[in-house]
C-alpha cells in the first residue's frame, strides 16, 4: 500500500481514486469496487467479515491494491494505518455543510429509495447487493454515524472531531491534508514522489451524476 485515505466519502473520493491511479497508486480501492469491481465477490466477502466484527489480516484484505479512499475503508482507518506503517495517510475533507448535503442527496437518498422499493430496474449502474447494504449499514450508518445521521449538530461535531483526531494521531511527515475544491494534484504527487500532471484534476461523481447512476432524478429537478 502506498497511500491510505482516511477521510469520509462524499469528499471528492471518486476524483481522488482517478487521480491516485493516474499518479501510479493503481489500483485504488473505493466503495465502487464493491459494486462493480473485478474482484467484488472476494472483496465484499472480506468487508462482510469486517462489518461482522471479525479479525482480519489487512494485508490479505488489500492484496492487489496500492491505495484506498472512501468508505468502507475509512471506517476502519486506525487499523489500516497501523497495518501499513510505510504508507502515506491522506486526510481528504471538505466543508461540513457540503459534506452533509451531499450525503443526504446521494447515499441516504439511495438507501431510502431502496427501502421504499423505488430503485428503478433500468438504472445505469448495478445496485448494491444485499450483502453490501448490510456492510454499509453496519460500518457507515451504525458505525461512523452511530445511527444518528439525522442529528445534524451531532454529525457536525463528530465530523470535525474525526479530522482533529487524525491530525493529532498521524505524524505530520506521514500525513497529507487535502481539501476538496482547494487542493489538486500537488499534495498527492509530492506524497507519491511523482511529477505533477499537466492537465486538470479529475472531477468525477458529483451529486447528480451519482443519483443518475441509480435512476434518481437530479437534485432540483
Amino acid at each position: 500500500m502506498k497511500l491510505i485515505g482516511v477521510g469520509f466519502g462524499r469528499t471528492g473520493t471518486m476524483s481522488l481514486k482517478g487521480a491516485l491511479e493516474q499518479l501510479g497508486a493503481n489500483p485504488c480501492f473505493h466503495m465502487i469496487d464493491l459494486i462493480m469491481g473485478e474482484n467484488k465477490e472476494r472483496d465484499l466477502a472480506n468487508w462482510k467479515r469486517i462489518a461482522d466484527g471479525e479479525q482480519v489480516d489487512w494485508h490479505e484484505v488489500f492484496d492487489g491494491w496500492e491505495a484506498t479512499v472512501d468508505w468502507p475503508a475509512a471506517s476502519r482507518w486506525r487499523e489500516i494505518v497501523d497495518a501499513f506503517p510505510d504508507a502515506k495517510v491522506l486526510l481528504n475533507h471538505r466543508d461540513f455543510d457540503g459534506f452533509y448535503k451531499s450525503c443526504e442527496n446521494t447515499i441516504l437518498a439511495i438507501k431510502k429509495a431502496a427501502m421504499a422499493g423505488e430503485m428503478k430496474p433500468d438504472a445505469n449502474r448495478e445496485p448494491p447487493s444485499p450483502v453490501l447494504w448490510e456492510v454499509i449499514e453496519k460500518l457507515i450508518w451504525q458505525g461512523d454515524f452511530e445511527g444518528r445521521f439525522e442529528d445534524r449538530d451531532w454529525v457536525r461535531q463528530m465530523y470535525y472531531d474525526r479530522i482533529e483526531t487524525i491530525k493529532r494521531e498521524i505524524p505530520s511527515d506521514r500525513l497529507i491534508v487535502w481539501e476538496l475544491g482547494v487542493d489538486g494534484w500537488e499534495p498527492l504527487a509530492e506524497a507519491l514522489g511523482v511529477p505533477v500532471p499537466d492537465e486538470p484534476f479529475p472531477h468525477l461523481h458529483d451529486t447528480n451524476e451519482f443519483r443518475a447512476e441509480f435512476g434518481l432524478a437530479p437534485v432540483g429537478a
